[in-house]
C-alpha cells in the first residue's frame, strides 16, 4: 500500500526521534543545504528551528538576546511536539457517537476509547451540538471553560477567537477573573487603586541604587520568570545577580527555600502556610506600640488608620486580642523574637516588600496582600525609590523598564451578547447549582444553567480544584464536552469531542517580548507542517464559522497573514513588515526616563495632582467600599482569619500542601515532554518532604507517597530535604490525570486533593494553597504512570450524517448574534486591544476610578495612541459600575 506525504514525514520524523534524539544547537552552527533554520518565539523564549527534509531536530537558542534559556526551550518544546499525546485526528468519544441525542454514558469519559471521525463529520457534530443546546436551553447554556491564554504566546490565541465565533451566534457564558491573581484583582483596586497583580515593577536600576532589604515573600522570581504570558528573554537574570553585587541583602519568608534564595542568598524565615496576615500584623503592633511608624505618611498618603489601630490593638469589637509578636509567634511558628527582629530591620532599612501571587490564592486570600500594604505605609515606604510594594516580581521580567510602545494586537474578541458568568474557580460549583446566586465585587450575579462545555486551548479538567467533584459535576449536568487542543492532556480525555489543533510550531503568529517591558516583537513563524490532521485554532473556529453562516463576519475575509500583517503596522514600526518576518524579531528603544521609573512613584511626589484610583484617592488601610458590600467573609480591613484548613487546626500527622507553580513547566503544558525526567520520580510528580515527616512515616528519597484527605488520593515521587519546614510539603501543581482503580491519580496531579472552598465572598477567587493531607508511604502502585499514554482509539465506519438536514445556517441565523459594526468606536477598541488576556472584563465590573487605574497597565500594552485611550476611557466612564451615580 502506498504511503502519503504526510505518513511518510511522519514516519521520517518518528525515525529521526528514536534514531539520534532532537538536540539544541550553538548560535555558530554551520548546517548543511537539507537544513533550514526558521526564526520563532514562545513562552519560553525566541529561538531558531533547525529544520531538516521537513522535520524540526534542533532548537538554536538566541544567546544576543535570552539571557538564560531554559531546558524547556531547549527540550522541551522539541520533544512535547512529536509527543505520542499528540491529537492527531478528530475524535468523538465512542458512547457519545452511538447515541448522540440520547444516552451517551458521560460516566465513561476518560474511561472508554474514541472513534476516528473526518473534519466534515466533526465539525457538522460540533456545530449541532451548539445549536441544539442553544436552542433547547438558551444560549446561557453554553459555556466556555477557554481561559487564560496560556496555550501559546501569539496573538490568535483560542480563547479570543472562540469569544469571537460564539458572539456572533449569540454569545455564551464564560468565565470571570482568574486563578492567578483572582483575589487581589478584587481587593487591591479598593486598596491601593490597580489590580497591582499584574502591574509593572520599579526599574531595576533604581532597586540596585536604593534598596537596601528585598523581602521574598512567597515569592520566587528565579523560576516564575522562566517563562512569560508572551516571549520570556530572561533578561532580569542577571540584574538580579548585579542587585546582589550591590549588597542588598535578601530575606525570604516561605515555608520553603527556593531557588531564588539559593541564586541570591536569602535568608531564610520559615512560616507556616496561609498565616502571613499573622506575621505582617504582629510586626505592625511592633512598630506602632515602640513609635517606628511614619505618623507623616499615614496622614497624608492613606485613610482609615483610625478603624484598623483599635484590631491591632486588641479593642476592635470581634473580641481578639492584641496582635503582639507573641500572638503571632503562636500562628505562624516564627518566635517572637525573630518577629520583632525583622519588623525593626525593615523600619530602619529601605525595604521593597514582593509579595507572591501564591499567598492570596488561599482562603481568606484577599487580607495577605492587604495586610502587606498597611505595614509598609505604616512604616512610610509605598512610592519611594527601592522600597514599597510590588506583588509582579515574580512574573513577566518584573523589574524589566518598560519602553511603553504600541505592541502589536490581533483580532477582536467581540462584545458577547450573554453577560452569565462564573468565577474561573467556581465551575463545579456552578454545574451543581445552576441559577444560584453568588457575590462577587459587591454585586450579586447568577450561575448559567450550563449543558455544553466548550474547551480550546485550556486543560480545565487539571487546573480546577477538587477534581472528583468537578468531573461528578460534569457527568451529572454537562450533555457535551467539546475539547479542542493539540494534545491528550485531562480536558481532552474527559472530553466527549475532541478537535486536534496544531501546536504553536506548526503555524503562523506574531508576539511581543517582555510581558511588561515590550521591547521586542517577534515573528513565530510556521517550522513544521501541521502534525496528523490538525489545523490552526484559527481555520477550526473560521470552518465552524462557515456552516453556522458567520463564517465571513468571523474572519472579515481575512488570511492570518493579513491579519499580522495589519497588526504589525499598527506597532508604527521603523523595519518594513516583510524584513521583519525574516530576521523574525524587531528590538524597541526604551526611553531613558522609565530606568527610573518607581512604582507609586508619582503618588508619593504630588499625591494631589497623582492621586491613586480608589475611592479616597490614597491608600486604604479600611475600606468604606469593602465595608459598604458587608460580605460576611471579607472584613473592611486586613484580619487574620482562620483558613478553613491549615497546620493550626490540621490532625496530628497531616501536612500541609502548597503548590506552587512549576519549575519546568507552564502549569499544565510541558507535563508530557521529556523535560519531566529532571525532576520526575518513578514517573511521577516529585513532592518535597521535610526531613522530619519523611522519618515520622518512614520515608526515603526515590520512594512513592500516597497524599489523601476526604476529597481524593494521589500517587507522587519523595524528594526528602531539609529545605522545606516540618509538617508542610511541597508539589508542584499541572500534572496530567491517571486514576486507578481506586480513584487515586497516578501522576501526582494536586488538584485531586485541593478543596474547591471560595477565598470568599469578595472575590470568589481559588483557595488552593489551603489544603490539608495525610501521608503515607505508598506499596500498591497498581502501574507505571500512564498519564501520558494516549487514550484507545477505533475507526468508524461510514457516518450516516445528514448534513444538509441539520440546516446548521438556518438555525444560526435565528440565534441573534453580535458584529462588530454594531460597537461604537471606544467600545470596538476596547474589546479589540484591551481583552486578549483573559476573558474580556465588563466596563460594569469596575468603577470610573478604578478603570483609570487599571487602565494605566493595560494601555502600554494594547498599544493606544492618546487619542484612541481617550475614547476608550470615555466608553468606560459611561459603563463603569457607578455611571449612573451622580
Amino acid at each position: 500500500m502506498s504511503m502519503s506525504r504526510r505518513e511518510f514525514l511522519k514516519a521520517s520524523v518518528a525515525s529521526a526521534v528514536a534514531a539520534n534524539g532532537l538536540a539544541w544547537f550553538g548560535a555558530g552552527e554551520v548546517f548543511g543545504a537539507d537544513t533550514v533554520v526558521i526564526p520563532s518565539a514562545s513562552h519560553w523564549g525566541p529561538f531558531k528551528a533547525v529544520v531538516k527534509k521537513g522535520v524540526l531536530v534542533g532548537i538554536q537558542p538566541l544567546s544576543d538576546i535570552d539571557a538564560m534559556p531554559t531546558k524547556m526551550l531547549t527540550e522541551g518544546l522539541i520533544s512535547r511536539v512529536y509527543h505520542k499525546t499528540r491529537v492527531m485526528y478528530p475524535m468523538v468519544r465512542k458512547s457519545y457517537l452511538a447515541n448522540p441525542t440520547g444516552d451517551t454514558k458521560p460516566h465513561l469519559r476518560g474511561k472508554e476509547p474514541f472513534v476516528r471521525v473526518t473534519w466534515d463529520e466533526i465539525l457538522a457534530i460540533t456545530a449541532n451540538a451548539i445549536l441544539t443546546t442553544a436552542e433547547q436551553h438558551g444560549n446561557e447554556a453554553l459555556f466556555s471553560s477557554s481561559y487564560g491564554g496560556w496555550s501559546h504566546a501569539g496573538l490568535l490565541r483560542p480563547q479570543v477567537l472562540q469569544g469571537r465565533l460564539f458572539g456572533l451566534i449569540g454569545g455564551h457564558s464564560v468565565t470571570t477573573g482568574d486563578y492567578s491573581g483572582g483575589a487581589s484583582q478584587i481587593s487591591l483596586p479598593h486598596i491601593i487603586g490597580d489590580m497591582e497583580v499584574y502591574s509593572p515593577q520599579t526599574a531595576w536600576e533604581v532597586m540596585a541604587e536604593h534598596t537596601e532589604v528585598m523581602v521574598w515573600i512567597g515569592c520566587d522570581p528565579w523560576k516564575n520568570n522562566r517563562i512569560e504570558y508572551t516571549v520570556a528573554d530572561h533578561q532580569m537574570f542577571p540584574r538580579w545577580k548585579l542587585i546582589k553585587e550591590r549588597g542588598v541583602k535578601f530575606i525570604s519568608i516561605n515555608p520553603q527555600y527556593t531557588t531564588t534564595d539559593e541564586a541570591l542568598g536569602s535568608e531564610w524565615v520559615k512560616i507556616v502556610p496561609n498565616t502571613d496576615v499573622a506575621l505582617f500584623l504582629g510586626m505592625a503592633y511592633h512598630v506602632y506600640t515602640t513609635g517606628k511608624h511614619d505618623k507623616a505618611y499615614l496622614d497624608k498618603y492613606t485613610v482609615g488608620f483610625d478603624k484598623f489601630l483599635p484590631y491591632l490593638l486588641g479593642k476592635d469589637a470581634d473580641g481578639t486580642p492584641p496582635k503582639t509578636p507573641e500572638w503571632a509567634a503562636k500562628i505562624t511558628g516564627i518566635p517572637a523574637q525573630k518577629i520583632v527582629e525583622l519588623a525593626d530591620l525593615f523600619a530602619s532599612k529601605r525595604t521593597q516588600f514582593a509579595g507572591a501571587w501564591a499567598l492570596q490564592r488561599a482562603h481568606h486570600g484577599e487580607m495577605t496582600h492587604w495586610a502587606i500594604i498597611n505595614f509598609a505605609a505604616m512604616l512610610g515606604k509605598i512610592g519611594k525609590p527601592g522600597q514599597g510594594v510590588g506583588f509582579s516580581w515574580h512574573y513577566g521580567g518584573g523589574g524589566m523598564p518598560q519602553s511603553n510602545h504600541p505592541m502589536p494586537v490581533g483580532l477582536s474578541q467581540g462584545r458577547n451578547p450573554v453577560k452569565t458568568r462564573c468565577p474561573a474557580s467556581r465551575i463545579s460549583e456552578m454545574l451543581m447549582n445552576p441559577g444560584k446566586q453568588y457575590t462577587r465585587d459587591g454585586a450579586t450575579h447568577t450561575y448559567p444553567d450550563v449543558h455544553l462545555i466548550y474547551n480550546a486551548g485550556n486543560n480545565f479538567v487539571s487546573h480546577q480544584q477538587d477534581t472528583n467533584e468537578l468531573l461528578r459535576a460534569m457527568n451529572k449536568k454537562v450533555r457535551t464536552v467539546i475539547c479542542q487542543d493539540p494534545w491528550w492532556c485531562a480536558s481532552s480525555r474527559f472530553s466527549d469531542i475532541v478537535l486536534p489543533a496544531t501546536s504553536a510550531l506548526e503555524r503562523d503568529d506574531m508576539s511581543s517580548g517582555g510581558t511588561y517591558s515590550n521591547d521586542k516583537i517577534y515573528a513565530m513563524r510556521q517550522v513544521i507542517q501541521p502534525y496528523g490532521e490538525s489545523l490552526d485554532d484559527f481555520e477550526i473556529f473560521r470552518r465552524l464559522g462557515e456552516l453556522m453562516g458567520v463564517g465571513f463576519q468571523f474572519s472579515e475575509g481575512k488570511t492570518v497573514q493579513q491579519i499580522l500583517r495589519e497588526s504589525y503596522d499598527r506597532t508604527n514600526p521603523k523595519v518594513p513588515f516583510d524584513e521583519f518576518w525574516e530576521k523574525g524579531i524587531v528590538k524597541i528603544d526604551v526611553p531613558e526616563k522609565m530606568r527610573k521609573w518607581v512604582r507609586h512613584g508619582d503618588f508619593y511626589t504630588d499625591p494631589v495632582k497623582n492621586p491613586l484610583h480608589t475611592k479616597s484617592g490614597k491608600i486604604e488601610v479600611y475600606c468604606s467600599e469593602i465595608d459598604s458590600f458587608k460580605v460576611a467573609d471579607c472584613p473592611p480591613i486586613p484580619k487574620f482569619l482562620e483558613p478553613a484548613e491549615y497546620l493550626g487546626n490540621a490532625k496530628p500527622g497531616q501536612v500541609h500542601v502548597v503548590s506552587p507553580h512549576p519549575f519546568n513547566r507552564v502549569h499544565s503544558q510541558m507535563a508530557n515532554a521529556d523535560v519531566r525526567k529532571y525532576e520526575n520520580v518513578k514517573g511521577r510528580q516529585h513532592v518535597r518532604v521535610s526531613v522530619e515527616d519523611a522519618r515520622a512515616n518512614g520515608i526515603k528519597s526515590g520512594d512513592l507517597v500516597e497524599l489523601y484527605n476526604e476529597r481524593g488520593a494521589l500517587i507522587a515521587g519523595a524528594v526528602v530535604t531539609d529545605q522545606i519546614m516540618k509538617g508542610v510539603v511541597s508539589l508542584e501543581e499541572g500534572n496530567w490525570i491517571q486514576l486507578d482503580s481506586k480513584g487515586r491519580c497516578n501522576s501526582g496531579a494536586i488538584n485531586i486533593i485541593t478543596t474547591s472552598v471560595a477565598s470568599s465572598g469578595l472575590s470568589q477567587a481559588t483557595s488552593a494553597n489551603t489544603c490539608i493531607a495525610s501521608i503515607k508511604k505508598c506499596t500498591d502502585a497498581e502501574s507505571e504512570n500512564r498519564a501520558y499514554e494516549p487514550p484507545p482509539v477505533e475507526k468508524a465506519g461510514k457516518l450516516a450524517l445528514d448534513v444538509a438536514g441539520m440546516k446548521l445556517f438556518e438555525r444560526a441565523a435565528a440565534l441573534k448574534g453580535a458584529t462588530m459594526a454594531s460597537m461604537t468606536p471606544g467600545e470596538k477598541l476596547f474589546y479589540e486591544r484591551c481583552t486578549l488576556c483573559h476573558v474580556p472584563r465588563e466596563p460594569g465590573d469596575y468603577t470610573k476610578k478604578q478603570w483609570h487605574g487599571i487602565t494605566q497597565s493595560m494601555f502600554p500594552r494594547a498599544g493606544l495612541d492618546d487619542a484612541q485611550k481617550k475614547i476608550v476611557l470615555d466608553f468606560l466612564e459611561k459603563n463603569a459600575k457607578d455611571a449612573a451615580v451622580m
